[in-house]
Order: C-alpha cells, then structure tokens, then sequence
C-alpha cells in the first residue's frame, strides 16, 4: 500500500504530520547521546520518587504537551532558582540589620576556605 507524500513544510513538521511515526524512529547511537548531553550540560542520575508523584507528573505533563522527565527537569530548575533568590534576600534582609556582624561572619568563613 502506498501513501501519500506529505510537504516537508513547517506546520507539518510542528503539528506532527512528518516526524512522529514510531515506525521511523530508531535509538540515537550511544556516542551521540553522549555528545547532546554534553552540549546541553545534562547528566544522567538515578533518583527513586514514589509512583504517585512519577504518576503526578505523567497527568501534569501530558496536560502541557510534554514528556514528565523535561517537566520535573523545569520543576527542579525553578525551584533551585526560587531557593537561590529567596536565599538572597535572606542574606540581605541580614545584612541590613547587623552590617557589622555579616561581615565579621564573611570573613571568618572565607579564613577558614583558604
């Protein structure tokens, strides 16, 4: 049976008309993966979650049209970002009210890394 040649235009690419037949798909070879990570700075680790928050994320997802992996990749990423400036501002809330002590604070931890 044959079947009709679809456009190689954008919308097709976008809407997946052209490119999400899992009867074309086939595994990237190791170094290439390998490589992707590298470029995209990822590294691969092993975590166990329970089943219902993996189960969560599946519903949550596929709600936003994507994979739970990239979704819990952008979850961690805010909330590391959400923690660094909440830290921030601890540290500056800090320093307005003991400027002195801060620094003496500062300074003795930075003696003590050298």
């Amino acid at each position: 049976m044959k079947t009709a040649k679809i456009e190689g235009t954008v919308e097709n690419w976008e809407s997946g008309a052209l490119g999400q037949d899992a009867a074309h798909a086939k595994r990237a070879p190791k170094d290439m993966d390998q490589a992707v990570d590298e470029s995209l700075g990822l590294q691969a680790i092993s975590i166990r979650l329970s089943k219902d928050l993996i189960d969560d994320y599946k519903i949550i997802a596929k709600m936003h049209g994507i994979g739970y992996q990239p979704l819990m990749r952008d979850a961690l990423k805010r909330f590391a970002e959400g923690e660094y400036k909440r830290l921030a501002i601890e540290l500056h809330s800090a320093k307005e009210q003991h400027p002195k002590d801060c620094a003496e604070t500062h300074q003795t931890k930075e003696r003590q890394a050298a």
